[in-house]
């Protein structure tokens, strides 16, 4: 009866939320006249709100690892565009986010009234690429560099910035994306162990445990056929796939956890394990590759690219300093400057301090192949 009374009051209170907030409900971009329509995407399942955010909260966490876009602005910018997955462009054409296409796009595109008549809205194959086309379109466009400078739990000053940078044309856009943030706790997904501690508070809020939880909504959700890669959390040992968790799956068994390794292991597999900025770090040896270290430490190469700003093929030489997780987004030490010695390069000086090239390199207004000279000072936080 306990149980039944919390479904009950939770129900009404969520009722009660989107008679205050239709805006939750209701995408940014409007529904097409009778007639112009295109069919909904054969996978597509209609979601709650809730549903909607242990659907994809992995992908928002993944971002956020890779980017440094805030798990938070990412999913609470997807439920305001997308009516959390039931407007038109996300239930025809996997866009929850309303991006248009840009001359630089190449993809898929439909058509649809908005600002003006006939615009061009961008068509992924999944809601997955969706997610990771958001991530690029605010890494790669200049009018949000500044974005990036901001921590990844400072969602407030991101939703400013949002608005400011002119993602929406809404006035009080940035109040509303407070505010489903706020609402929803998504806040929550920002920080260390985001996965666990937002499902934690999903738990009780609906009065049951977390293995109740990871089945309620797996239910629906499974439906869902699109393909998504599995990933993880920053802690690596915990991933969620259509609201269920699953165990060890970014790092194996005997692999390298670093929420379990900080203080109790110095070596792994031959490896001395080094810390830097909060990010953990090996030495590569002679002859190594992504290809061996991804092996050794269970991590993917694609993945150990990402972690060390590094793109295609390229491998490691000997004695570089290889992340085996994401690095910072600023240096969390007392210095705010480096000083460049003869040779250094931006991207020297990512890996020395343990920060992020594409946070490093917007702090200080360069590219990240901008040639440095010795004594010019590089802002590091």
């Amino acid at each position: 009866m306990k149980f039944i009374g919390k479904t009950i009051v939770h129900a009404i209170f969520t009722a009660f939320l989107f008679i205050l907030t239709p805006e939750y409900g209701v995408a940014q971009v409007a529904e097409p006249a009778q007639g112009k329509a295109r069919p909904n995407n054969s996978e597509w399942v209609r979601l709650t709100i809730e549903e909607y955010i242990m659907q994809w909260r992995h992908l928002a966490i993944e971002n956020m690892e890779i980017y440094g876009i805030p798990a938070s602005i990412t999913m609470g910018q997807a439920i305001l565009e997308s009516g959390f997955g039931n407007g038109y462009l996300a239930r025809t054409a996997n866009n929850h986010f309303c991006i248009k296409c840009k001359s630089t796009w190449e993809g898929d595109r439909v058509y649809h009234d908005d600002d003006e008549e006939g615009e061009c809205f961008r068509a992924y194959p999944t809601v997955a690429d969706s997610f990771h086309d958001h991530a690029e379109f605010l890494n790669n466009g200049k009018r949000y560099d500044f974005l990036f400078a901001y921590d990844t739990d400072d969602y407030k000053s991101w939703a400013k910035g949002l608005k400011s940078a002119g993602y929406a044309t809404a006035k009080d856009y940035d109040a509303r994306l407070i505010r489903v943030i706020e609402e929803s706790q998504l806040y929550l997904l920002d920080k260390k162990n985001g996965l666990k501690l937002y499902d934690e508070y999903m738990a009780k809020r609906l009065g049951i445990d977390t293995e109740s939880l990871a089945r309620k909504y797996s239910s629906k959700t499974d439906a869902l056929s699109a393909p998504v890669a599995p990933a993880t959390s920053e802690q690596g040992d915990v991933i969620a796939t259509a609201g269920a968790y699953v165990e060890g799956v970014a790092y194996a068994e005997d692999g390298v956890n670093p929420n379990r390794y900080r203080v109790t292991i110095n070596s792994h597999k031959g490896y001395n394990v080094y810390l830097a900025n909060g990010a953990h770090y090996i030495l590569a040896a002679e002859g190594d590759s992504f290809e061996r270290l991804g092996e050794l430490f269970d991590i993917s190469p694609a993945t150990l690219r990402k972690f060390n700003d590094l793109k295609g093929e390229v491998q490691p030489e000997a004695h570089d300093v290889v992340y085996i997780e994401r690095k910072s987004s600023r240096w969390q030490g007392g210095e705010l400057m480096h000083t460049v010695v003869e040779g250094e390069t931006l991207y020297d000086i990512a890996q020395l301090y343990g920060i992020r090239l594409v946070q490093l390199s917007k702090m200080n207004r360069l590219r990240a192949s901008e040639n440095l000279h010795a004594g010019q000072t590089i802002r590091i936080k």
